[in-house]
């Protein structure tokens, strides 16, 4: 089976905004600008071939398809934080032992 290109930064910013359901409070939290925001949504839009959110005079509203996705993508950051941890946990430890004579270590030590 051919793998896809998963579009992290998009899904990443689809989170943030479907969370505030807002591209600006997600810009705030994600250190972008709204542009750069709406231009991720614009790019995953197209990429996924669904629309994932509808404008109203009332603010952003999810679709369905970003809805029924939603819940599986939050699932798979769990899992890539895991991974991160699973991967930290395997680093040896980064410890010096120094051996020297006590009236040294008391002064400098």
């Amino acid at each position: 089976m051919k793998r896809t290109h998963l579009p992290l930064n998009g899904l990443r910013v689809l989170d943030a905004a479907a969370r505030h359901l807002s591209f600006t409070r997600a810009a705030d939290e994600l250190a972008v600008t709204p542009a750069a925001v709406g231009q991720q949504i614009r790019a995953l839009e197209d990429t996924l071939g669904v629309v994932l959110f509808r404008r109203t005079t009332r603010g952003l509203e999810l679709t369905p398809e970003a809805e029924a996705g939603l819940g599986p993508l939050r699932d798979g950051f769990l899992q890539f934080e895991e991974a991160v941890r699973a991967m930290q946990a395997g680093q040896s430890s980064k410890s010096l032992t120094i051996a020297a004579p006590r009236d040294l270590t008391e002064k400098w030590l």
